[in-house]
């Protein structure tokens, strides 16, 4: 069941966040997420949208305003640097913990754990599989208490570009800089689709991506978004058919990459289409 915001103080109410700001990412976005949310946990929950637009966003979910920030952010950067909005010491009206979900993550099983795990204190990060030897953090799926991260916002605030640069990615900054250091949730439980759900090849022309054993939430990094899955497309301008796909090979830009264009070959998958809905 849902909760009302004044009775928010209550330790046993699980808090889910997002952040939806400008055009990328529409209201069906927020509402699918708010679905499976409702689907894969034990009530009470609060699930709230910081949002610079709130229009045909779903009545179930409290839109708040994005949180203010007088910096000018950074441009010609790969990482997410809006989510510095969320660090602040306040964060509308919410207190506590509270677990941050990307608009475009599927959950495929309970989020229950994510709120039972660790010390309510601990900034704790999901496992990032793209620098093993790095021991990064990733801030798709990540669970914080509110005003924790104020000294993170304050050395942004201090020098936006300048950070950006240096650390490139939002979850580096997050990973390296968190006071006392962050923990990071069972690898297992959030799965990168392109480099744990997808076969290898030649498999990935006939068996479809897969849900990995123990995973709860599958996220979707590097332009390959739950649409594309669910058509059987890499990117959005791939191919959603193999014979299409293997004609690609002739552009002279695949034939410098046979092998890689190989690779990005994915069949349509039905359990995102299952899970991604409202």
């Amino acid at each position: 069941m849902l909760i009302d915001s004044s009775t928010a103080d209550n330790k046993n109410i699980k808090q889910i966040i997002c952040i939806k700001w400008g055009a990328k990412y529409g209201a069906h976005y927020a509402n699918k997420l708010y679905g499976m949310v409702s689907r894969n946990i034990t009530p009470p929950f609060r699930f709230i949208c910081f949002t610079d637009d709130p229009t045909d966003v779903r009545p179930e979910i409290e839109c708040q305003e994005l949180p203010l920030l007088d910096v000018t952010m950074p441009i010609n950067t790969l990482g997410k640097w809006p989510k510095s909005r969320l660090w602040g010491e306040k964060l509308g009206d919410v207190t506590g913990v509270v677990l941050f979900l990307d608009l475009d993550v599927v959950i495929v099983d309970s989020l229950d754990p994510f709120f039972e795990y660790g010390e309510p204190d601990d900034v704790i990060l999901s496992y990032n599989p793209s620098n093993p030897l790095e021991k990064l953090g990733q801030t798709s799926c990540f669970r914080f208490q509110v005003g924790s991260m104020v000294s993170l916002q304050e050395k942004f605030k201090a020098d936006p570009q300048g950070i950006a640069d240096k650390y490139r990615f939002e979850q580096r900054f997050v990973t390296r800089n968190v006071p006392g250091g962050i923990k990071i949730f069972p690898k297992k439980w959030v799965a990168h689709f392109r480099r744990k759900c997808r076969q290898p090849f030649p498999l990935n022309y006939f068996i479809p991506p897969k849900i990995p054993k123990g995973a709860r939430i599958v996220i979707f990094p590097g332009g390959l978004y739950p649409t594309n899955a669910i058509n059987g497309q890499y990117t959005s301008k791939s191919a959603d058919n193999a014979a299409d796909h293997l004609r690609q090979l002739k552009d002279s830009k695949n034939l410098k990459h046979p092998i890689r264009h190989l690779r990005h070959f994915i069949l349509p998958v039905g359990w995102v289409k299952e899970n991604w809905k409202e």
